[in-house]
């Protein structure tokens, strides 16, 4: 069961950041403009968001598994239709699939953390190692989508037979999960056994004001990192002149990052306190941006250009996925373990909801400032929801402090 978890969210990364390769590819392709591609970040995030409000507090009645059952199905089919019907509004309806199954499979995915964990420790450590297979179904996103793509003809839509092998591997997945188990009897309660219940569970939720500032961190964090996220292969294919192939390969470097960050956090947690660590990650991310991103400028197109010779802004910019990795899964463990297991699919359908907000709000503003400007200013701009996220914070820790939470949490996440 652990591994159909760790395959679904590999499963996810790929077809959800891929957006920054089909928005790149896009434009080559249906010959569309920056703002028009963007939408396609809306396609994939209003419809995570408005499937988690109306029907995350509900699945514990569908069942978590039959949920990502569905979940995949419906992406396995958008992935068919895709290759059949290749077209730029066929792209919009593979990425409100995605968004749709996503939200189903999110929040079952982390529920079911819960059901699979005996203490908040295994809790923290299962949510750590999940949240990096998605870094890394991101990292394998590149490459795979790039393996597809004509170099000396970025408009050859032969990159859409990719498609294929996403519905195959959907329908392996649908397959593990048939055979495997998972005892759900721990996330029902008389609340959650009636959809009124669980309805009500929700909305409880939003009587503490812990999780208010839970939701903002989490809202602000995914901003800066769908900003750079989607737009850095158009970044490096436009400003740093990197053919379209090697733009979406050398973006992976952050999938890889993150992951990276993300496995090592554990150890970092063992000695240094989740707060101070989150504060030095976003202050670094700024310093990071400060410094790099004047190598960005004025770099002048070469027809030789490849791994040994790419600029070095190319391979400096990624190292922002060390910085931001532990954030994400810190939060979402210390806001989850506070709460009872019935609980959990409710709260995970805010943050599904949030996120898919953010991730939309981000990607839309970089694409504006890139369109009116460059690709420099966007990444500046970061600068802004980095300093939000500090403010955040420092509101969440208090909370946590309030809440009475903060002992437990420091002792879990020390033994990942």
């Amino acid at each position: 069961m652990i591994l159909a978890l760790a395959l679904i969210y590999v499963i996810f990364a790929i077809l959800l950041n891929s957006v920054g390769t089909v928005i790149l590819q896009s434009i080559a392709t249906f010959g569309i403009g920056k703002p028009q591609a963007s939408n396609l970040e809306l396609f994939k995030d209003l419809p995570i968001a408005v499937t988690s409000l109306l029907v995350a507090s509900f699945l514990p009645l569908l069942g978590y598994k039959r949920a990502m059952m569905i979940a995949l199905a419906i992406v396995g089919a958008a992935c068919v239709v895709m290759r059949l019907y290749p077209t730029f509004h066929t792209t919009e309806l593979l990425f409100l699939c995605a968004g749709v199954g996503f939200a189903l499979a999110k929040v079952s995915v982390y529920s079911s953390i819960g059901l699979l964990t005996r203490d908040p420790a295994e809790h923290s450590r299962l949510t750590n190692t999940i949240e990096a297979q998605f870094m890394i179904g991101v990292l394998i996103c590149g490459w795979l989508f790039s393996a597809f793509i004509d170099d000396a003809n970025p408009a050859n839509p032969v990159w859409f037979n990719v498609y294929w092998l996403l519905a195959a591997i959907c329908a392996l997945v649908i397959v593990l999960l048939a055979t495997s188990t998972l005892d759900e009897s721990a996330a029902h309660n008389e609340r959650t056994n009636s959809i009124k219940g669980s309805l009500a569970e929700m909305l409880r939720l939003f009587l503490r004001p812990l999780v208010y500032v839970f939701l903002i961190s989490a809202f602000l964090y995914v901003l800066i990192e769908q900003s750079f996220g989607t737009w850095l292969p158009t970044f490096n294919n436009e400003i740093l002149k990197l053919p379209h192939a090697m733009s979406i390969q050398v973006a992976t470097i952050l999938a890889g990052t993150t992951a990276l960050g993300r496995l090592a956090a554990g150890q970092v947690l063992r000695r240094v306190p989740w707060y101070t660590l989150l504060n030095v990650c976003v202050i670094g991310m700024g310093v990071l941006v400060v410094l790099v991103l004047p190598l960005a400028r004025g770099v002048v197109e070469r027809p030789d250009v490849g791994w040994l010779n790419a600029p070095i802004a190319a391979y400096l910019i990624p190292l922002i996925g060390l910085l931001m990795a532990p954030i994400y899964p810190v939060i979402n463990s210390v806001a989850l373990s506070s709460l009872p297991k019935p609980s959990h699919a409710a709260m995970t359908g805010l943050i599904v909801i949030f996120s898919a907000l953010g991730g939309t709000l981000g990607s839309r503003i970089t694409a504006i400032v890139f369109s009116a400007f460059d690709g420099i200013h966007a990444f500046y701009f970061s600068l802004v929801p980095m300093t939000l996220v500090l403010i955040a914070l420092y509101f969440f820790k208090r909370e946590t402090d309030r809440a009475g939470v903060n002992g437990p949490i420091a002792v879990r996440l020390a033994a990942k």
